[in-house]
């Protein structure tokens, strides 16, 4: 465990040795990564919404049983049993609650009153103010560098933007993978850095070894922004499947939606009727076609095509743009030692104003 501490805001809220978070990737960020991130003083997140609901208190206890230290659980705050995953996390004990939507204030309020520390993940300024003025007690930021479903305006310049909005720490995402990353976040006012990728790619990560070599033989040109999956922009490695998507016509497209959809439904015990429900939620405030929504179900299960059984021809591969960085497979003690280490050779190698 490194001996380099920064102590910041975060680290004080959640009770961490590190500013660092491990983000909840679906069918990546389960209890052996989670339990790993914890020991080694960072914050892990579990990732729930491709668990079912008693998968979820397996998988929590699971880490409590390798770790004494704090982690999280992320949660969808739209999806319908959301309220019951907020149960569990209260009634194990979680430290905290992530949220990859915008919870309501209710939902806020009930996990402050249990003293679980509140993080949503936020895009834009005023979601940030919104959530802030709620009761969050921090704000998680990814900039467009980020894996997965991500934005359009670069962490430098959303990350100062929503620090100055807001009076809750700010965690940013998006573009890191060093300490020189958690140095300049720090300069821009975060009080840590959450990354995915990063921990995607260490030996303590269940992804099969076949994805994490198609990672590692990736360039940042090889990062892409596609609409194919889902229908909205997700940052991913570009393959021959993606190109296929992007090829595929409408009905091509909606009929694997509906397969994909289905193949879902019986992985989560989700029913039809949730499924729709859940939909309608995502196309809440959005310009989303129904076939768009459908598409949605593409993203769990082709991801789980790569991340859990290392179909790197049928899955896709969520990445950030940082993956064309990335060449080696530390263990997270390794990795959390090595920013820390790296972070304190910055800030002394910067010079000194009289």
């Amino acid at each position: 465990m490194s001996d380099v501490t920064i102590p910041t805001p975060l680290t004080e809220l959640v009770g961490v040795r590190h500013p660092l978070v491990q983000t909840g990737m679906g069918w990546v960020a389960g209890p052996r990564l989670v339990s790993a991130t914890a020991a080694a003083g960072a914050l892990g997140i579990l990732a729930s919404a491709t668990m079912t609901v008693e998968q979820l208190r397996s998988a929590v206890r699971e880490v409590k049983s390798r770790t004494d230290a704090p982690f999280g659980v992320n949660l969808r705050a739209d999806a319908g049993d959301a309220a019951e995953r907020v149960g569990i996390i209260i009634d194990e004990g979680v430290r905290v609650a992530s949220f990859a939507l915008a919870p309501s204030r209710e939902l806020i309020a009930r996990l402050k009153d249990a003293g679980v520390v509140v993080i949503p993940s936020i895009g834009a300024k005023r979601h940030a103010e919104k959530v802030a003025a709620w009761g969050a007690d921090a704000v998680l930021v990814q900039g467009g560098e980020g894996g997965g479903h991500t934005g359009s305006v670069a962490t430098t310049v959303l990350l100062p933007q929503i620090v100055d909005a807001v009076d809750i720490p700010v965690i940013a995402a998006g573009g890191f993978r060093d300490g020189r990353g958690l140095v300049a976040a720090l300069a821009h006012g975060a009080a840590g850095v959450a990354m995915g990728t990063r921990f995607l790619l260490t030996s303590d990560s269940t992804v099969p070894d076949a994805v994490k070599a198609r990672y590692l033989a990736a360039t940042v040109q090889d990062v892409t922004v596609t609409t194919a999956v889902d229908g909205l922009p997700h940052r991913m490695l570009r393959t021959e499947l993606v190109d296929a998507l992007e090829r595929s016509g409408r009905a091509a497209s909606l009929l694997r939606a509906v397969r994909h959809a289905a193949a879902f439904r019986r992985e989560t015990d989700m029913s039809w009727a949730r499924m729709v429900r859940d939909g309608l939620a995502m196309k809440h405030g959005k310009d989303m076609t129904w076939s768009q929504i459908l598409l949605a179900a593409n993203t769990p299960m082709l991801l789980k095509a790569s991340m859990v059984e290392g179909r790197t021809d049928l899955g896709v591969m969520a990445s950030g743009q940082v993956a064309g960085l990335i060449d080696d497979l530390p263990s997270c003690a390794e990795l959390v030692e090595r920013v820390m280490a790296e972070a304190r050779a910055t800030l002394l190698s910067l010079p000194h104003v009289d």
